[in-house]
């Protein structure tokens, strides 16, 4: 079935893993209280990286753009893309506005979404996105969508087009020179690709780049 009839992450944003709840986190910190760590070896707490107002916006853009492939209901398309608009145009950080316990000072921002930018910046990832992706994305976009400057329109022209669902297929189209053949995409768009898709399989181990070190 053509995706551009479907009935729509994230990193990407991508699809990230479910995080620990605060009960687990809560649990495994007390047992570990009861438990002396030997010299030299005691747990190093690992601050989890700030979600960006702009991964919060690429977030609500991916949204956006799944749910008019969907033909959904227009007028919630557009409450996405205006609070991606409106959550670029702030002139702090969110997780420093929810932090200080404020409401985000975006027009038209409803209940429901606030709480999901709040989980989102919280947890580092939206439980509605990661659900809107696998229902109705392949897996090969979704892959794509891994990988830094990728919406879900480029991943799925990318898929349907050139039947590209990994970084590795990615890097080699590039390299190929067959990315810049399609409408809209050129030299530059196909050398970003190549080189976000290059930078996202170098932090995999055993990542092979056809021999490039």
């Amino acid at each position: 079935m053509d995706l551009m009839q479907l009935t729509q992450t994230i990193h990407l944003f991508p699809p990230v893993s479910a995080q620990p709840t605060r009960a687990a986190k809560a649990k495994r910190g007390a047992k570990a209280a009861t438990q002396p760590a030997l010299p030299g070896l005691e747990p190093v707490e690992v601050k989890q990286p700030e979600v960006t107002n702009r991964q919060v916006a690429e977030v609500l853009a991916n949204i956006a753009d799944i749910l008019d492939l969907q033909n959904a209901n227009p007028y919630r398309t557009q409450a996405y893309r205006n609070a991606a608009r409106g959550v670029l145009a702030l002139d702090e950080p969110v997780s420093a506005i929810l932090a200080r316990g404020e409401a985000l000072p975006v027009p038209g921002l409803g209940e429901r979404l606030r709480q999901r930018i709040a989980e989102l910046v919280e947890t580092g990832a939206m439980t509605f996105y990661n659900d809107l992706c696998l229902q109705n994305l392949p897996r090969g976009v979704r892959a794509l969508l891994a990988i830094h400057f990728i919406g879900v329109r480029t991943a799925v022209r990318l898929y349907q087009e050139l039947e590209i669902d990994t970084p590795e297929k990615l890097w080699n189209a590039a390299r190929q020179q067959r990315i810049r053949k399609l409408y809209g995409f050129g030299p530059r768009s196909e050398a970003r690709l190549q080189q976000a898709a290059e930078q996202f399989m170098r932090r995999k181990p055993g990542a092979e780049l056809g021999g490039v070190a």
